[in-house]
């Protein structure tokens, strides 16, 4: 077992404030270097925020005022990482792009998840949402305790409506990124929530080596562990995936006050999932029986049970997300969750690295059995060779 690292996914949600997430996101960490991890995911959209069920008063052909306030709240909690609109790759990771006069290139977001990779010793992996010029980006930074910032990428491909909110990234920056931990070698790369749907670009990362696949995901369906488990056993690496479980209280008050004259209330909506309303799923009565004992049952719809007996509602909180949070081993296996219901969880697991060497025995998609000699993946700007 000389291959074993301490990995962990932290099922945590975005606060109020970009600060305040900041010092979760450091308060976690810290958390996780007392429990020995090695490297930690957060999810997609953490620094920053997912905006779930925010429409930003949009419809085909038409804005409304409402929705662009909604938009200035979302991009001023964004971070700004310093880079160009782009993508300066290589150049922005070593610090070469034109700095202030005074301060640093950007908000000092980077600064600070470099201060923190350092003084724990932990590697950090977080999505956020990233400014840049006018647009917001999805991205995900790769935080190094020794070296800082040794990469960071953005969505190529937004969901849905987020295509209104971020703009596409570049494809360049799937490249992998390698480090060291404990002696093991480790070849790392993300693809962000639907971006796992897409299956060329799922082999760009197979072709790259990685043994290590990490999927922060706003997708909270029952459908995701199955991709998740599909991902880790297709590539032979080990898979990360790392959702934010959150309650709609603890969504910000520009996203629940964004339009008092809606006569539809987001509640009776679909959430961006394309699952049931939230409170249709999560109703729930009691009923006492005469023995003492508690029976619980669906309430879908109230009229349809007129009980004589005692009746009590139970408050189940309402969740806009439940997370699904969870780790697989290379062959498929599930090492830890899927995390559900909890809005403060953390996953934790030893992995032997080896494993994703003996996975190759009888399947290695960008080599043994990828049949190059017929089929040929080329992706602007990336270099698919592994990284050294």
């Amino acid at each position: 077992m000389g291959e074993t690292i301490r990995l962990a996914v932290a099922q945590a949600y975005t606060l109020s404030t970009t600060p305040e997430t900041l010092s979760a996101l450091e308060d976690t960490v810290k958390q996780a270097r007392r429990q020995s991890i090695d490297l930690i995911l957060f999810p997609e959209a953490y620094l920053g925020g997912y905006p779930r069920t925010a429409t930003f008063g949009a419809a085909v052909g038409a804005r409304e005022p409402h929705g662009r306030e909604q938009f200035l709240h979302y991009f001023k909690d964004a971070v700004d990482f310093g880079d160009t609109p782009e993508g300066s790759g290589k150049s922005w990771v070593e610090r070469q792009l034109e700095a202030p006069k005074k301060g640093v290139r950007g908000d000092g977001t980077r600064e600070r998840l470099e201060k923190i990779a350092k003084e724990t010793g932990v590697f950090i992996v977080t999505g956020c949402v990233e400014r840049c010029g006018g647009t917001l980006y999805c991205a995900v930074v790769y935080v190094c305790p020794k070296s800082g910032i040794l990469g960071k990428r953005r969505k190529v491909m937004p969901t849905g409506s987020e295509r209104l909110v971020w703009g596409q990234g570049q494809p360049s920056s799937l490249r992998a990124v390698t480090t060291t931990i404990r002696g093991v070698h480790i070849t790392l790369a993300s693809a962000i929530c639907w971006e796992n749907y897409m299956p060329l670009l799922r082999q760009s990362l197979y072709c790259q080596n990685v043994n290590l696949y990490l999927a922060p995901t706003a997708d909270a369906r029952d459908t995701w562990l199955p991709l998740m488990r599909t991902v880790a056993l297709e590539g032979r690496c080990v898979v990360l995936s790392a959702n934010q479980c959150m309650t709609r209280s603890n969504l910000p008050s520009w996203v629940t006050n964004y339009d008092k004259n809606n006569k539809e209330s987001p509640d009776e909506k679909q959430n961006l999932n394309g699952d049931p309303p939230a409170h249709s799923r999560l109703r729930r009565k009691s009923t006492i029986t005469e023995d003492g004992n508690e029976i619980i049952l669906p309430d879908l719809d109230e009229s349809a049970h007129r009980s004589t007996r005692p009746t009590v509602e139970r408050h189940t909180p309402e969740y806009v997300s439940r997370g699904g949070s969870c780790i697989i081993s290379p062959l498929g296996e599930v090492l830890a969750g899927p995390l559900w219901d909890d809005e403060n969880g953390l996953l934790t697991v030893n992995v032997d690295f080896d494993d994703c060497l003996r996975g190759r025995l009888d399947l290695d998609v960008a080599g043994s059995y990828s049949r190059n000699d017929a089929f040929k993946l080329t992706v602007e700007g990336l270099d698919l060779s592994p990284p050294p």
